[in-house]
């Protein structure tokens, strides 16, 4: 063998060795990436909360979180990303990753928009002041109308000229980091005005309310006259009939809220024949608007009083009230629950 066949051979046999070598790295790369994959991230306790800011690429997010210790191998999570076809689909936001979250599980959330969501809750009852002082409290929603007065808060919503009280439904919102104020309120009107419409559209029979608005009212009282569920549709009652026949509606809610920021905490006499638009004591009728935001089940109740002939009712100081028909049993049921208990 000459030796030029020999360097041939050593050639052929290196060639050879390397395949191998190359081909054992090669399984092994392809052995670890299949590991990677399913192989959870390192995050423990409650999770990471992780912000993608717009116009990140997914080579960045890799790069930063294996920066940040989360993530193992970057050049893996890009190469699982054209796997999966997702290289350019993940999505700016707030994200939580929770622990035992693997590589997949964590580019199907950036690629899904799972951002972490917030809550904010308008209780049944509160007035618009009350729930927008909830709205600007909140830390995780951006304030864009914290300077403007009522009135153009409800320009700035496109409904100009409507008065906000009772026109937000309560309810618990959810929403990313960075939501704006007015967003939040537009969803809370645009729920109020679905959930109004449902229940006119089903409302009973031969009701003393000509409009949508009427009813809004009308459930607003309700909802500030009791907080038991089963009473609702029996003062719904209540004032329904007191409505039919003319009969002032003189409950107390609506002159509190006559009164604005100077009552507090008890109505006087005087208070009772104070000239105030809202005072139900004085005027006849509804009240010019709602004086608080209505839940559902007091816009149900407005639109499905119950029957009976109760035309009085009176707390009875352990959470419910007492319904009379007469106004001699209604004199009677003050004096017991009333004036006696105050006594003691």
């Amino acid at each position: 063998m000459n030796t030029t066949t020999k360097q041939q051979g050593g050639a052929i046999v290196a060639l050879l060795f390397l395949m191998v070598i190359l081909s054992a790295a090669g399984y092994w790369l392809w052995q670890d990436y299949q590991r990677f994959r399913s192989a959870p991230l390192q995050i423990s306790g409650q999770g990471v909360n992780y912000q993608v800011k717009p116009g990140t690429s997914l080579m960045e997010v890799a790069n930063d979180l294996s920066g940040k210790g989360i993530l193992r191998q970057p050049f893996y999570l890009r190469l699982l990303a054209l796997d999966m076809g997702v290289s350019s689909k993940i999505k700016a936001g707030e994200y939580l990753i929770p622990a035992k979250t693997t590589p997949e599980m964590l580019l199907d959330q950036l690629v899904r928009g799972k951002v972490l969501q917030y809550s904010l809750t308008l209780i049944e009852g509160w007035t618009f002041k009350q729930a927008l002082a909830a709205v600007r409290s909140h830390p995780m929603i951006v304030q864009t109308l914290t300077s403007l007065s009522t009135e153009q808060i409800m320009k700035r919503l496109g409904h100009p000229g409507e008065y906000p009280e009772g026109r937000f439904f309560p309810d618990t919102y959810l929403f990313p980091r960075g939501t704006t104020d007015a967003y939040v309120l537009k969803r809370s009107y645009q729920r109020m005005e679905k959930v109004l419409a449902q229940e006119w559209q089903e409302r009973a029979e031969k009701l003393p309310l000509k409009t949508p608005y009427e009813a809004l009212i009308l459930a607003s009282i309700v909802e500030k006259e009791t907080g038991v569920a089963d009473e609702r549709r029996q003062v719904a009652g209540v004032f329904t009939r007191r409505l039919q026949k003319g009969m002032l509606l003189q409950t107390d809610p609506t002159v509190i809220y006559g009164m604005g920021d100077s009552y507090e905490g008890n109505i006087r006499r005087k208070d009772l024949r104070a000239e105030t638009p809202y005072n139900t004591y004085v005027h006849s009728g509804l009240t010019p608007t709602p004086i608080a935001l209505p839940g559902r089940e007091a816009i149900h109740a407005a639109l499905h009083p119950a029957d009976g002939d109760a035309l009085y009712f009176v707390a009875t100081g352990q959470g419910g009230h007492y319904f009379s028909a007469t106004l001699k049993e209604h004199n009677q049921a003050v004096q017991k629950y009333q004036i006696n208990r105050n006594k003691h």
